[in-house]
């Protein structure tokens, strides 16, 4: 199962992009043998400032036909790691070829995708920087794969056993 994240915006060169680069990776070869992955990033870029709805459309536009839609949203609900792995997992065993991870712009994402989704992720009740939002999710990958393979990167609290 292919995941796409969908973000607005460029991630420069830096320490955020060398850390996404390292979890997608990371993700990539302990996803393979789970039937997870690739991963592949889809930056797209309100050129004109059009706006909320402007990017919604170009992010719209880089979700695949089909894939199962999850934005990344204040409102949304706050998942466990166990939680979100067990997402992936029943979106791969119902058969859906793709997952399209969304990050929306500074002001978020378009009511008319967010309508539109499957899920709705929040990382709690602060609002992040896109530039982190995008690292903490490549790790959330990377720590869904561990989970799903048994592996012990992932180390569950009280509350998850």
């Amino acid at each position: 199962m292919k995941i796409h994240l969908c973000a607005v915006g460029r991630l420069r060169a830096g320490p955020e992009r060398t850390l996404v680069n390292d979890y997608l990776d990371r993700f990539g070869k302990t996803g393979r043998a789970l039937g997870l992955g690739p991963a592949v990033e889809h930056e797209v870029e309100d050129k004109k400032n059009l706006g909320m709805k402007a990017e919604g459309e170009l992010l719209a536009r880089a979700v695949p036909a089909g894939a199962a839609l999850v934005v990344l949203d204040e409102r949304g609900r706050v998942l466990s790691s166990p939680e979100f792995a067990g997402a992936l997992a029943t979106w791969r065993d119902g058969g859906r070829q793709d997952v399209a991870l969304v990050i929306g712009g500074a002001d978020g994402i378009d009511p008319s995708l967010r309508a539109k989704a499957d899920l709705a992720v929040s990382f709690g009740a602060m609002v992040w920087p896109h530039m982190l939002v995008r690292v903490m999710l490549a790790e959330q990958l990377y720590r869904a794969a561990t989970i799903l393979a048994g592996l012990p990167y992932h180390r569950a609290s009280v509350q998850e056993s």
